[in-house]
């Protein structure tokens, strides 16, 4: 995949990307996995939450999906979840504020029965040239979003949810070595991963699980809205597979660490799909 420079203004999107995403899950077969359970899934209108959220559906799991302000994409989404037979809440706002997090469980409490699957996925990127561009309030931001939400979400959750429960939160591949134009960014995805691991060893004893997925590079809305164009034209190069991900091939990842028929005595674990690349340790 060779995809021209181009960039958008923020959070993106999914329709003006060339190419577009793969993130339909067209080839994906469900076999019940999910059937009758119910999911939250944080950024979930594209990319991988969109991926995400349809194979979910396919699994035969029900979906809400909490999102920022892409209205266009999150409806295509839901169209998507809704033509496999499930339902599909949608629910708009800013996860960076603390009462919006608590918000989302509750109005996904108020539609579905029960919720027995919470994806952390929502995120948030600003590349700086040196460390002296990285704002306080940037600084803040990006950890309101990309951590704090994932706490405040996940707290308001915990007293509804099952056991035979699972969350699994998104890291990065930046969150295991750190990038030096995503300071902030890489800094979140690494406090993702220790909490993934902490609180793994917390919910044991109610039969939760926790784990947490971290892909490489990613074809996301994410990329050209927040990249210049000679980056984005580059994006993913650098794999031993040559080019990023599509979403469609993160989403199983999470399928696997929902469904206890495949993950049963899988928690705190981190999952890197990084198109080849290997880490020390």
């Amino acid at each position: 995949m060779n995809q021209p420079p181009q960039q958008q203004r923020p959070p993106g999107d999914t329709d003006a990307m060339t190419p577009r995403p793969r993130d339909m899950m067209a080839d994906y077969v469900g076999r019940d996995l999910l059937d009758g359970r119910v999911a939250l899934i944080t950024g979930g209108e594209s990319g991988i939450g969109r991926a995400t959220a349809i194979a979910f559906a396919k699994e035969g799991a029900d979906v809400a999906i909490a999102y920022l302000s892409e209205h266009d994409d999150a409806e295509k989404t839901a169209a998507a979840v809704r033509a496999e037979g499930r339902q599909c809440l949608l629910l708009p706002g800013d996860l960076a504020e603390r009462a919006h997090c608590a918000k989302v469980v509750t109005a996904t409490l108020d539609h579905f029965p029960t919720l027995d699957i919470l994806v952390n996925n929502v995120a948030t990127q600003a590349p700086v040239d040196a460390p002296e561009d990285l704002t306080d309030e940037q600084w803040t931001h990006t950890f309101d979003v990309n951590i704090h939400s994932f706490f405040r979400v996940t707290a308001a959750a915990l007293p509804h949810m099952p056991e035979g429960g699972a969350i699994i939160n998104t890291a990065s591949v930046n969150g295991l070595r750190g990038n030096k134009q995503l300071i902030d960014y890489s800094a979140t995805k690494g406090a993702v991963i220790a909490w993934t691991q902490a609180m793994a060893q917390a919910l044991a004893d109610r039969g939760i699980r926790v784990n947490c997925v971290a892909p490489g590079p990613v074809w996301t809305p994410l990329i050209p809205s927040t990249f210049d164009p000679e980056h984005v034209a580059k994006f993913g190069e650098q794999t031993p597979l040559g080019r990023p991900a599509q979403p469609d091939e993160i989403a199983p990842s999470f399928v696997f660490f929902a469904a206890n028929q495949l993950s049963s005595y899988i928690t705190g674990e981190v999952l890197p799909v990084l198109g080849g690349e290997t880490l020390p340790g």
